[in-house]
């Protein structure tokens, strides 16, 4: 099978790149390697991969040194003929669409960017995907799209109609652009709704990155909502392992659905909607301690009200994955945190200090 990765410069791309090439699969990446943060991560995802910075070039696909199945292109999804040049060539069975403008809090100060690549890109994906006979779709949403949602566990039939970001408004946007393809065209779409991905790798503007690099260097770190958050973290190989289940196995049409169930999960179009979490929310203060305790030392800690746009939690429900893919993540906090910090002092070569 030979599958299109978007966002492979990415963190959970690069991720899920490597475990599809080890299982066999024939992989080609594309990213645009933006400078929302720092590039020297990305370049870096790319190179363990076997992606050497000074080969990759716009419109060039670059074969893998360490990996003769995989190979890379540095393209916009912006950029309509281009896919569409890189979709008639290659011809794709399935795409797994991860490319994105991330982040909450930047949606506020640049939304146009979210514009860009989030609807104009995904619209350049499914068309793409319609007019070259791609059939299995898979694309990133986020736990974000539960918004003003105040029941907890979040569940994939609640209603997400009230977004409180630009960024969860247009991944909602996905889903529903998605669903319409589904419909239309009879391409089998799921949207996957992230749990807070941590782990090696992970975006530096994130909170485990963020804590993790100002306690190495003797800084307080901001904490918001006075410490009063839960988040449902969810490891990346965790995530890798539920988005590799759903590749392998595309949406089907519910033939129990109808338009007076309320069922919104699913649909009479081949079209899926699935959390992935870990099912088991940590309280911030908890995630900060965990972090304490694998660098053996106190942080400073900055208490701060709640961001515009953040929610105070997020939780799970997981039981369509379990019960469709038989697949629940599962990998401790502590655990999960050690594996990064490890990481992180490896990458940037830094050594703790007791």
């Amino acid at each position: 099978m030979k599958i299109l990765i978007t966002g492979t410069a990415g963190f959970i791309g690069s991720h899920l790149a490597i475990e599809l090439i080890k299982r066999g699969y024939n992989i080609v990446g594309l990213d645009n390697i933006n400078d929302y943060y720092d590039q020297t991560v990305k370049y870096g995802r790319l190179e363990r991969a076997g992606i050497a910075k000074n080969l990759i070039e716009y419109n060039q696909l670059v074969t893998s040194s360490k990996h003769s199945t995989y190979r890379f292109i540095k393209l916009n999804l912006e950029d309509k003929d281009a896919m569409m040049q890189l979709f008639e060539a290659e011809k794709f069975d399935a795409v797994c669409n991860l490319a994105a403008q991330a982040g909450v809090r930047y949606s506020l100060t640049n939304p146009d960017a979210y514009i860009d690549s989030n609807i104009i890109g995904f619209i350049n994906i499914l068309e793409c995907c319609r007019h070259t006979g791609v059939k299995n779709l898979s694309y990133a949403s986020s736990s974000s799209v539960y918004g003003l949602n105040e029941e907890l566990p979040f569940s994939t039939n609640h209603n997400v109609d009230h977004p409180i970001s630009l960024y969860a408004a247009s991944k909602k946007s996905n889903e529903l652009m998605a669903h319409t393809y589904s419909h239309l065209f009879g391409i089998s779409t799921t949207g996957l709704r992230f749990f807070t991905v941590y782990g090696p790798w992970g975006r530096p503007d994130m909170a485990l990155y963020l804590f993790v690099k100002a306690a190495l260097e003797g800084k307080p770190i901001d904490v918001f909502n006075n410490g009063e958050m839960l988040r449902d973290f969810t490891y990346i190989d965790d995530i890798v392992e539920g988005v590799i289940r759903v590749i392998e196995n595309p949406a089907k049409s519910d033939s129990q659905w109808n338009g007076k169930t309320g069922q919104t999960s699913t649909s009479s179009a081949p079209y899926k909607i699935y959390n992935i979490g870990n099912n088991n929310p940590v309280k911030l203060m908890d995630f900060i301690t965990a972090i304490e305790t694998r660098l053996g030392k106190t942080i400073q800690k900055n208490f701060l009200p709640i961001q515009a746009g953040d929610v105070p939690a997020t939780y799970a429900d997981v039981s369509d994955l379990v019960k469709d893919l038989d697949y629940k993540p599962a990998t401790p906090i502590q655990e999960g945190i050690n594996k990064f910090v490890d990481w992180y002092l490896d990458f940037f070569q830094v050594e703790e200090k007791s």
